[in-house]
């Protein structure tokens, strides 16, 4: 029983020295939010006026309230929280918002489609709406496998359907979580100027 507790404490030890490397959790977690928030604000961008009506139409769109001005916020709050994931700086605060626009759209956007981001025919999360779509999909392959060359189209993978459920947002809003309770970690410009902030507090 001694030797267990030995072998434990020295196990524990060496999980500890990975402390030492710490930085690398929240940096993989911007650094995989970044091209994540870019690409929506930046697509966003490209064609507010479309975005602007499809917040606003409450029959084919969201049916939001002030949607000009929703619009420009989600976007703007995408490209800057991307930049600033980016360099680590106002980490904390940025996740606040950031969040908040995960919530809207888990809500408003994925959440009348179910859990699932692709859609999948059996299993505890999948819907009528998922199974009816794996059935076309099964449709679609057979059609696709008798006229077309399937080989060749399913070559760098297999066909599938967006769900579109809420399964990435809240994996997103999961992520902004741990780094607005954590913080951004070493590698980040956070980190370095609360590093000189406190050094000449401390008079060091």
């Amino acid at each position: 029983m001694e030797k267990l507790l030995a072998l434990g404490c020295k196990a524990q030890s060496f999980l500890n020295t990975a402390r030492a490397i710490d930085f690398i959790g929240p940096l993989a977690l911007r650094l995989y939010l970044v091209p994540i928030f870019w690409m929506g604000g930046t697509k966003k961008l490209s064609d507010m006026d479309s975005i602007v009506q499809w917040f606003g139409n409450p029959d084919w769109g969201l049916g939001l309230p002030f949607p000009e001005v929703m619009a420009w916020l989600a976007t703007s709050t995408e490209i800057g929280g991307a930049i600033l994931l980016l360099i680590g700086l106002g980490v904390r605060w940025i996740s606040l918002p950031l969040m908040v626009t995960m919530v809207v759209a888990a809500l408003t956007v994925h959440l009348p489609n179910g859990w699932l981001a692709i859609a999948e025919g059996s299993g505890p999360f999948a819907t009528d709406r998922t199974i009816g779509a794996i059935e076309r999909l099964d449709k679609a392959k057979e059609i696709l496998q008798q006229y077309g060359n399937y080989n060749w189209l399913t070559q760098n993978g297999d066909f599938v359907i967006l769900n579109n459920g809420v399964e990435f947002a809240a994996t997103y809003f999961i992520m902004l979580l741990m780094l607005f309770f954590y913080g951004p970690g070493k590698a980040s410009l956070d980190y370095l100027i609360s590093r000189k902030l406190c050094n000449k507090a401390n008079g060091s």
